[in-house]
């Protein structure tokens, strides 16, 4: 069996092959937002449309069932991203509001030494997240547990990632901030029509306001997402902001 940071590697490289490879020219989707505060006992629902341009994040949405539409980066996050990257997240949630940015960056790919017949035994190693297989992990689909290392003092890590065994591809993912912030984001994936999407997600974070401290939980639901090579919406025509082309990592 091979060690779990060779495991995590082959499904990093794997991954951002498979999202470079197969990207959607346009999507389409409603989304269901559920926001709560469990120790205020509050809560709120936010359900929109929303038509894509996913080369750049150009959105048009609409407050369903009949109410204001706007433009901008798709809400929360688009539906098509790939968190092993160099990407740049911020996340503020209240019960009036939540304001996700996401500046999609370059994929992942890592170095994973040849296969030589002259050595017996390979032992990759990751400076900067510790893998280790969880119990249920199997060789069809792997179950990695991570850690930052002590050369990581903040930022976003890969804390889980769960392995679709008949894609191959991550069907979970989830990511923590390094540190003493408890942010997290959780997101699962499918398969669709070719195309590696997001279904479900998952974000969370100690909020401090004035003398309150709570937690707000943000629960987001895709469903009914379609895909097109034509513009669902006039204002989405045109050709996108150029995006960075995927690279080797250093």
């Amino acid at each position: 069996m091979i060690t779990p940071d060779l495991a995590l590697a082959m499904l990093i490289n794997r991954t951002s092959d498979f999202y470079t490879a197969n990207p959607p020219v346009y999507m389409t989707y409603v989304e269901h937002t559920h926001v709560s505060a469990p120790t205020l006992g509050r809560a709120q629902d936010i359900d929109r449309s929303i038509a894509v341009r996913v080369a750049d994040n150009l959105a048009v949405m609409k407050d369903l069932p009949n109410g204001q539409q706007r433009v901008g980066q798709a809400f929360p996050i688009v539906a098509y991203f790939n968190p092993f990257s160099n990407f740049k997240f911020s996340y503020f949630a209240n019960l009036k509001r939540v304001d996700i940015t996401l500046d999609r960056g370059t994929p992942f790919f890592l170095n994973i030494p040849a296969a030589d017949p002259g050595v017996n035994v390979v032992v990759p190693y990751n400076s900067y997240w510790a893998a280790r297989f969880a119990t249920d992990s199997t060789a069809a689909a792997a179950h990695l547990l991570i850690d930052p290392t002590p050369r990581v003092q903040q930022g976003l890590y890969p804390s889980e990632v769960i392995e679709d065994g008949s894609t191959k591809l991550p069907s979970r993912i989830q990511m923590r901030v390094a540190g003493a912030s408890d942010e997290m984001f959780s997101l699962d994936y499918a398969v669709m029509q070719g195309h590696w999407v997001i279904t479900h997600g998952t974000f969370s974070q100690t909020m401090h306001v004035a003398f309150l401290t709570y937690k707000i939980v943000a629960d987001v639901t895709f469903k009914d997402i379609t895909f097109s090579s034509e513009p669902p919406d006039p204002r989405l025509a045109g050709a996108p902001t150029p995006a960075a082309s995927a690279v080797p990592s250093p």
